[in-house]
């Protein structure tokens, strides 16, 4: 079987990077992409290398990162620039192949195995995209080439900015096995703890784990583990032209001040869900389960999730049940109060697959409540009409609505 030859482009300080194209001025100084401040958002999503060498470090708040560098320049983001520039810098990937997947704004994965019967081998490919998106656009990426999806992502990491780094079979062992467990893309740092409590430290650790501890410990992805760390990954690059799967459906927002009561925190809540709900309706599909996650002043945070009584994409069926999982969880008499809620909906299926509901169960009027608010939203904006009941609320930004799921530049897809 032909070896595959994968690229991973990540596009270096990417939000940065157009803030210094959208402003030349801001070029060669420590620059922040933060969120406001004033309405509770005020941390560093994104830095320029000045920054980085200042020891600016992404999510930390402004007030810290401007204790370490003083003349750090913060500026607001800009989504719709985000996008359009990547765009730009996909258009450029799909001339050399069709399998390009994004795993975010600034990131895809190139499948170039045919490829390389036009273009050359994965390197010269890899540096001809880099030159050109250097010339053509004014922004520079990092290339990881090699057989699996996992380790191009971990070569584009090895060198930045603007460089190739190609791992292959022969030479893997050499420059991924030392490398922190924590550094495979389907580590986070909860199961890299629980990793290093059995004493796998490194990538070449978890290459020689045990298969039976693994999977008892971690299930089928214990094993999945073991066999990225070892190259045995044959996850596919997917086509540009496949629909994008949606796993789930959530929105989750920072209240302008500390949340001390059920009844903001549920307004909130129901806020939420209005905007969930009009996203899955515009997806077509329905869900089951409801998921909450509580962050208090201490920024710790607790998630909960429950099944509703019937698959919904009515807002009101899916508030119903964040809001029992607020009250089961945190009592505002003795819990912390609340920074930051988020909602989300998953189990999700095309609604027409959907089966038919017994006629007591349904609640049509609700349905068609978030019908008609669909229709004016559509015509004059998602702010163009909301509900009573948290209308006029002043835990809520009058600017939420330019969180557009497709523009978000700073979460992982």
């Amino acid at each position: 079987m032909e070896e595959k030859v994968i690229l991973h482009c990540d596009l270096n300080n990417f939000y940065a990077s157009v803030e210094c194209l959208l402003n030349p001025s801001l070029k060669g100084y420590p620059i922040a992409v933060t969120g406001d401040a004033d309405m509770r958002h005020g941390i560093v999503l994104a830095k320029s290398n000045e920054a980085k060498a200042c020891g600016v470090k992404t999510a930390e708040a402004i007030w810290q990162a401007r204790q370490k560098c003083p003349d750090l320049i913060c500026v607001p983001p800009h989504h719709n620039a985000y996008a359009e520039y990547s765009r730009r810098v996909k258009a450029i990937y799909m001339q050399y192949s069709d399998l390009v997947e994004s795993f975010s704004l600034d990131e895809c994965w190139l499948d170039v195995t045919k490829s390389q019967n036009i273009f050359g081998d994965g390197k010269k490919i890899a540096d001809e995209i880099r030159e050109r998106i250097k010339n053509e656009i004014g922004l520079t990426i990092s290339v990881g080439v090699s057989f699996t999806k996992s380790f191009a992502k971990l070569g584009s990491d090895m060198k930045k900015p603007d460089a190739t780094t190609v791992i292959t079979k022969q030479n893997f062992r050499k420059l991924v096995w030392p490398l922190d467990v924590a550094d495979m893309i389907m580590i986070g740092r909860r199961t890299a703890e629980k990793l290093n409590k059995y004493n796998i430290f490194t990538i070449g650790d978890l290459a020689k784990a045990d298969d039976l501890l693994m999977k008892e410990t971690f299930g089928i992805n214990g094993i999945k583990m073991i066999d990225a760390a070892n190259g045995r990954d044959n996850t596919p690059v997917n086509s540009v032209f496949e629909d994008r799967e949606i796993k789930s459906v959530g929105h989750g927002t920072t209240a302008m001040k500390d949340v001390e009561t059920i009844e903001d925190a549920s307004s909130i809540i129901y806020f939420l869900c209005e905007m969930i709900a009009t996203r899955m309706r515009k997806y077509g599909v329905i869900g089951k389960t409801v998921s909450l996650d509580l962050r208090n002043t201490l920024l710790n945070h607790v998630t909960r999730q429950k099944a509703m009584v019937r698959k919904s994409a009515v807002s009101k069926d899916i508030a119903k049940v964040a809001i029992d999982l607020l009250k089961q969880n945190w009592q505002p008499d003795k819990d912390v109060a609340l920074r930051t809620i988020s909602v989300a909906v998953s189990n999700l299926e095309p609604e027409k697959s959907n089966q038919q509901q017994d006629l007591f169960e349904k609640d049509e009027k609700s349905q068609k409540i978030d019908d008609a608010m669909d229709v004016i939203r559509g015509k004059y904006g998602f702010a163009s009409i909301s509900r009573a009941n948290y209308f006029g609320s002043d835990f809520i930004s009058d600017k939420p609505y330019e969180d557009d799921e497709d523009l978000l530049p700073f979460k992982r897809g």
